[in-house]
């Protein structure tokens, strides 16, 4: 019997499968015993499983280099963080050896203890870790038994589950599992943002759908109208099919677009940048036309490392991305580590209270005198072999920016007297996702040269819901009107001052909201290459005078339901598609 669910599309696509009903795994194990002669021999089998945790992770981390979102790069580093806790490990042991506990008991109660004590918290941050130590025991508990999960996917199947990890995507993708439903989550979840860099089709946040679907079942997954039909009559496959033909059509026409401009219909030219953190993502931005790179993040230099790297090897870093792009801007942000990065060297603080209000970006730097001054003198001598470009992180004031820039300037006149090559005129840039530094911005955009707005960070903020909790989901949203009035200001200002705007963060890689951001005077957007050429493709199809024309509605809106029909009514027609 035919039967239809609604949830949010996350990540765009069709799929027809069968339904493979994953329901909560909860580790449960009654005490267990072990005689004191097979103590060494658990210890082992325990020791042996997390090795191939931490090989799979690494292996996981490696695969997914080019396909990863930062924010889920830093993701896979936590687990392996985990997976190298003393306080985990050494509890386990002595569980096994101390108390003659098995492995799978040992875990239970290590992870009931650990997550209780990150419940009792008061911050939310630490309150949502409770999911990252599930699953690392999760995966911990699964190769104990030789098992994942259960069972792996199968080709043609659809998973639906109450949430799934973003590290198992791409598996279950291999696997050949051909879409995702989740009964929680949010759109703007670390899941949903892998899942459009896969190319996976997956709907969220559909209520009940465990309890009233059985495996076996035949469904068909929308993953741009959030639609799933279980047993699906002719006119659902037909429209299934249709909508599978309209993507074959549209991946046509974007391989058509790579070496296009990124032109409005109006003619106005939009500067279409690429984020990076790996030489594979500078290459992927260079073969795709990215006018640049708007955003190099730098801290893959320093996570999962036990030592900070010194200068040379920052050059030759920064050096290689600059030549790669080949004379077109390279934006490299200094580094913005904190506590909520699993960050091994030791320079971020440990147990903050609040890790994303705490000691970061130029908060740290500047904590750190030693660690900024290393980092800009590689800046400084790779800027000889392109065209450079310094943006601050975390900016909340103009003293932020300006102690910046005294110490570039001292650093220039050091190194060229030591016979280093440095550009001149770098510029250097803040960005905008601390809410005072958007809404002081007439106090400083005189000691910046650009502006780029991180999204991510800048509406959890602005709202007060941490992104990385998927219970906030309806509450983190970038349609929110208080929200649109920040970056409509924020890009007014910068266009008044003359100083160029970008926005880089995931808002900027969502064509859907393209032609919003056209409306608020966006010219400059900067994104991971994973969706450079969908954005590309709505941008050429937008009006934008039109769309300005459009704005004032669009500011009167009261409520996300009233922007997303604004939203919806802006969308453009795709030749081709």
């Amino acid at each position: 019997m035919r039967r239809q669910f609604q949830g949010q599309g996350a990540s765009r696509g069709s799929a027809l499968g069968r339904a493979w009903v994953r329901l909560p795994d909860v580790l449960e194990v009654g005490e267990q015993h072990i005689a004191a002669d097979q103590v060494d021999a658990e210890l082992e089998r325990l020791h042996q499983a997390v090795g191939r945790v931490r090989a799979e992770m690494q292996a996981l981390r490696e695969r997914l280099q080019d396909a990863l979102a930062p924010e889920l790069g830093q993701f896979l580093d936590l687990h392996a963080l985990l997976l190298e806790d003393p306080e985990l490990l050494q509890g386990l042991d002595e569980a096994i050896r101390g108390q003659q506990l098995s492995a799978d008991y040992a875990l239970h109660l290590q992870r009931e203890r650990i997550t209780a004590g990150f419940r009792a918290m008061d911050d939310v941050y630490f309150r949502s870790r409770v999911e990252d130590v599930d699953q690392v025991i999760g995966r911990i508990h699964a190769s104990l038994h030789a098992r994942h999960d259960g069972r792996a996917g199968m080709a043609g199947e659809v998973l639906v589950a109450e949430t799934v990890p973003p590290a198992e995507l791409a598996q279950l993708q291999q696997q050949g599992v051909v879409a995702v439903v989740t009964t929680g989550g949010s759109p703007l979840s670390h899941s949903a943002i892998l899942a459009r860099s896969l190319h996976l089709p997956m709907v969220v946040g559909v209520p009940g759908l465990l309890q009233r679907l059985s495996d076996g079942e035949v469904l068909t997954v929308d993953g741009t109208s959030g639609e799933v039909v279980a047993a699906p009559g002719p006119a659902d496959l037909r429209r299934h099919r249709e909508r599978r033909r309209a993507v074959a059509r549209e991946l046509r026409a974007l391989r058509r677009l790579r070496r296009e401009p990124t032109r409005t219909l109006d003619g106005v030219e939009i500067g279409l940048y690429a984020n990076a953190e790996s030489p594979g993502d500078v290459a992927r931005a260079h073969a795709l036309g990215a006018a640049g790179i708007g955003l190099y993040r730098t801290e893959f230099l320093f996570l999962q490392r036990t030592v900070v790297p010194g200068e040379d090897e920052q050059f030759h870093a920064y050096r290689d991305v600059l030549l790669a792009m080949d004379g077109r801007p390279v934006t490299i942000r200094l580094l913005d580590l904190g506590a909520d990065k699993a960050d091994r060297t030791g320079l971020a603080l440990r147990d903050e209270p609040n890790p994303a209000l705490g000691l970061r970006g130029i908060r740290l730097a500047m904590a750190r005198p030693a660690l900024l001054e290393t980092q800009l003198r590689a800046l400084l001598r790779a800027s000889a072999y392109g065209r450079l470009r310094i943006l601050v992180p975390m900016v909340a004031g103009r003293e932020q920016v300006r102690h910046v820039r005294t110490v570039i300037d001292r650093l220039s006149v050091e190194l060229r007297t030591a016979g280093h090559g440095v550009a001149e005129g770098i510029q250097v840039g803040a960005m905008i996702e601390v809410p005072a530094a958007a809404l002081a911005l007439s106090t400083l955009i005189g000691d910046v040269d650009f502006l780029s707005i991180g999204t991510n960070d800048l509406v959890q903020y602005l709202l007060a819901a941490d992104r990385d909790n998927e219970a906030l989901g309806e509450f983190y949203t970038p349609l929110h009107p208080a929200v649109l009035r920040v970056l409509r200001d924020v890009i007014r200002t910068g266009k008044v001052h003359g100083r160029p705007v970008s926005v880089c963060g995931e808002l900027a890689g969502d064509p859907d909201l393209s032609p919003l951001l056209l409306a608020l005077g966006l010219e400059q957007f900067s994104l991971h290459p994973a969706t450079l050429l969908d954005v590309r493709q709505v941008l050429r199809a937008c009006d934008l005078s039109r769309l300005r024309a459009r704005l004032p509605a669009l500011m009167r809106a009261p409520d996300r339901p009233a922007i997303e029909r604004w939203i919806t009514r802006q969308q453009p027609r795709i030749e081709g598609a």
